[in-house]
């Protein structure tokens, strides 16, 4: 069964479940209603960054029967995008939708459950985190700070960045100063460029007036909406920072214990349809986003054999010295590194090259 096939049947699986969960709610769930507020580091209109979040608010009303109510607030209606963590764990907000790679300053392990360099892709990746081990680290790894979150979104590779000249070798990367997500950064870093982490909304106006001259962002059809294509002209693939990014549902740990069974599996059966609908939906949309780029003057690159022989073994090193200075990261790259190696037996036997 392709991975495809996989994903609509969990989709239909998780509309089945969520449609029993609401057809005989008891007295006790009907009179305990939930209404939280739920932050987000995306605006409400970017392309599944932030969709899938909205989604998540629309969907929990529809499943429980208007009994949850996840309201969606746009970045700093609540607290600063970046600040979701301290305000969830505080209790400040009751949740927020984000990706658990931006946490690197808090809980550097929890990068390893956004996106991994030179990492998994999304089939792999779910795998491990749902059936090989890593849903109970990443469970144990928010608990500490009083956060219970779950896996809410996934899509699929992303592009490696947008630069104003061609990049032909290591060197042609020295000095640079460019916006890096997660991993990724530490590895770009390794290779002489200069990173700093932006907000969406601040990428455009930092690539236009020269305070960065490159960037990394997403896939195709969101970069195209937020402009890029404009201030630079070179687009390179493949993501290898980010073969696949899963993003969360955190929510603070003593307002999840207090809702009901039910209530918790509606939660559950949304982010699990949300996982399946974001890597569908992100699958649809990039070949036509590519085409628009290309008319609009865009040169699309691919990285060279060297070039993504050089960042491999950054990574390689980055890898190493973080497992050296963290324990719990040490743990979590270990336990998705002997997976992939078990991984690997299935799928170099079960796939085409």
């Amino acid at each position: 069964m392709t991975f495809s096939k996989v994903l609509k049947s969990a989709t239909c699986a998780a509309v089945l479940a969520a449609a029993a969960f609401t057809a005989a709610p008891s007295d006790a769930d009907a009179q305990e209603r939930v209404r939280w507020k739920m932050g987000s580091t995306y605006p409400g209109s970017l392309t599944q960054l932030g969709t899938l979040g909205k989604r998540v608010d629309d969907k929990i009303d529809e499943v429980s029967g208007g009994n949850i109510n996840i309201k969606f607030y746009e970045p700093g209606a609540l607290v600063p995008a970046l600040e979701v963590f301290d305000a969830v764990s505080t209790g400040s907000i009751d949740a927020a939708f984000s990706t658990p790679g931006y946490w690197a300053g808090k809980v550097p392990a929890l990068q390893l459950f956004g996106a991994v360099p030179f990492g998994p892709q999304a089939g792999e990746y779910l795998a491990w985190v749902k059936f090989g081990g890593g849903q109970e680290i990443f469970d144990k790894l928010y608990a500490e700070h009083g956060i219970k979150s779950l896996f809410c979104g996934l899509i699929a590779p992303e592009a490696s960045g947008w630069f104003s000249k061609e990049i032909n070798s290591p060197e042609d990367l020295k000095g640079l100063k460019m916006r890096f997500f997660g991993l990724g950064a530490k590895v770009m870093e390794k290779l002489g460029v200069s990173t700093q982490l932006l907000a969406g909304g601040d990428i455009y106006p930092a690539l236009e007036l020269g305070t960065i001259d490159a960037t990394e962002f997403s896939m195709p059809a969101i970069d195209l909406k937020l402009g890029f294509h404009q201030v630079a002209k070179y687009y390179y693939f493949p993501g290898w920072h980010q073969q696949s990014t899963l993003f969360d549902l955190m929510m603070n740990k003593e307002k999840w214990d207090g809702l009901s069974d039910t209530q918790r599996a509606q939660i559950e059966s949304v982010c699990n349809d949300n996982l399946a609908y974001g890597f569908a939906e992100g699958e649809a949309i990039q070949f036509n986003a590519l085409k628009e780029l290309q008319e609009k003057g865009v040169n699309i690159k691919k990285w060279s054999p060297e070039m993504l022989d050089a960042m491999r073994g950054a990574w390689e090193e980055v890898a190493a010295e973080l497992s050296a200075e963290d324990a719990n990261f040490k743990m979590a790259y270990e336990s998705l590194q002997s997976f992939r190696a078990n991984y690997k037996i299935w799928k170099d036997i079960g796939y085409l090259d």
